[in-house]
């Protein structure tokens, strides 16, 4: 092989080996540093031929000249691999703190929600509930069996109850405030079954917008109080004696005053004692409500006013509507320095669909078609003691009762119905929530016919 060739190979076998070590070696200031030292030393071996042939000579020349360029886009290449280095490295010193990212449009966006998994065994007495339902997976007293035999107990495991919320905060100068808040599960929602994939579809549960004092879009009914809630492992834990609905709304608050307007939706009880979902609405659920917060606690008054409304197509060709009314009391009161006593105490005309998911409709109607409200009330209680830094339990009852006009709405409705329940939660650390609770309801039809379930349920959560 010639001298030429000779060094045409080792310049190319050089280059060879230094795109490797740039791709590999983290250090961009040492590569260029042997990169320079070894063109510089390509260059005085060129240099050392100068006793050669003119013809040798100028081949050399040449050789030299292809050999400098290529030198010098190889050291361009490597620099302009140092800028973006240099770059990135800026953008990641200037990335916002854990629990947001901010946008050139000035929003700021965090996430959080948890993970949960449901382990329940369970049994009922007037009836069998149905495999892979959602009536097994959290307490629905509406739906506990009455009549039949009792079944066994039957074995569920479930992770539907799994949350994901997602918020965003503009900025919009310092007089104003701009949020919005999406939260889904995959609760109350079809999906797999318990054979193969056990897939549900998600749903919204929360998605909402606050500007300064306003709030437009749905989330909790003001009539509601979730901070009143226990600390159960079942999805509501109090449900027979608890307003709970999410809805669409308009809500204005200025200190501990809400005031609202909520999406109405009327349920009748038919003269056969079915439900009947009139869907011709006319005008919205008002609400009216007041917090009071301090060292010992909180504490709510909420007050609704609402049209109950049918028309011609719904129901006996009859167009008619009437009012209903309801009062609630509701808080959270410390006992000591870590325990808590949490109640409820709800009444009214028309309340139907806010209390205890829909346990009995909003009205009956006469044999004129005329709307007559149904009277309810409903309350829960509960106890929060705090064994020590990782250890709680809860023990809680609730009790509701309906004023049915049985002429109108038949014996087999839902006359009233409790539950009672206590737990243990242990957590080992702060995030993690891991559960044992026991749960006794009951519901009693007009008739005087009753059905009860049993169940204990095994949660493990992670809150993120």
């Amino acid at each position: 092989m010639g001298k030429p060739a000779f060094r045409g190979a080792l310049l190319a076998s050089t280059m060879m080996a230094a795109s490797p070590a740039m791709a590999q070696d983290g250090n961009v200031e040492d590569r260029l540093d042997r990169l320079e030292a070894l063109v510089e030393g390509l260059i005085e071996r060129l240099d050392a031929q100068q006793g050669a042939t003119e013809q040798q000579q100028s081949a050399l020349m040449a050789e030299r000249e292809q050999m400098r360029a290529q030198s010098e886009a190889l050291l361009a290449a490597t620099q302009d691999l140092q800028t973006r280095q240099d770059n990135l490295a800026q953008q990641i010193a200037a990335a916002p703190p854990s629990g947001g990212v901010s946008s050139p449009g000035k929003t700021t966006f965090s996430y959080g929600g948890y993970v949960k998994l449901d382990a329940i065994s369970q049994r009922t007495s007037g009836g069998q509930l149905p495999n892979n339902s959602i009536l097994r997976d959290f307490l629905i007293p509406v739906a506990i069996p009455v009549g039949g035999d009792a079944s066994g107990f039957d074995t569920d495991f479930s992770a539907r109850q799994t949350r994901f919320l997602f918020n965003t905060e503009t900025d919009v100068g310092s007089d104003h405030t701009l949020k919005s808040h999406i939260e889904l599960d995959f609760n109350v929602t079809e999906g797999g079954n318990e054979r193969i994939s056990n897939s549900f579809v998600p749903r919204i549960r929360q998605a909402f917008i606050t500007y300064d004092n306003w709030m437009f879009g749905q989330a909790w009914s003001t009539f509601q109080n979730v901070g009143a809630l226990p600390d159960s492992l079942d999805f509501i834990g109090v449900t027979p004696g608890t307003v709970f609905d999410r809805q669409p709304l308009i809500r204005y608050t200025n200190g501990g005053l809400q005031l609202a307007v909520e999406q109405p939706e009327t349920v009748v009880t038919t003269p056969t004692g079915t439900r009947l979902e009139a869907g011709d609405d006319q005008l919205p659920d008002v609400v009216a409500r007041y917090n009071w917060g301090g060292d010992w606690g909180s504490l709510t008054a909420t007050g609704i006013v609402r049209q109950l409304h049918i028309s011609t197509d719904d129901l006996m060709g009859v167009d008619d509507s009437a009012f209903g009314y309801g009062l609630s009391v509701s808080g959270k009161i410390k006992v000591g320095q870590r325990d808590d006593f949490r109640f409820m105490a709800t009444a009214g005309d028309g309340l139907g669909r806010y209390i205890g998911l829909n346990l009995v409709n909003d009205a009956a109607i006469t044999a004129a078609g005329e709307l007559d409200p149904i009277f309810t009330y409903s309350g829960f209680a509960a106890y929060r003691h705090v064994w020590s830094d990782d250890v709680r339990s809860t023990i809680a009852g609730s009790y509701f009762k309906a004023d049915n006009p049985v002429l109108l709405t038949t014996n087999q409705v839902t006359d009233e119905s409790w539950n009672a329940f206590a737990n243990v939660i242990w957590s080992p650390v702060d995030p993690i929530d891991i559960g044992i609770e026991l749960m006794y309801a009951e519901r009693t039809l007009e008739d005087g016919r009753s059905g009860n379930l049993q169940r204990v349920q095994l949660s493990t959560r992670y809150n993120f």
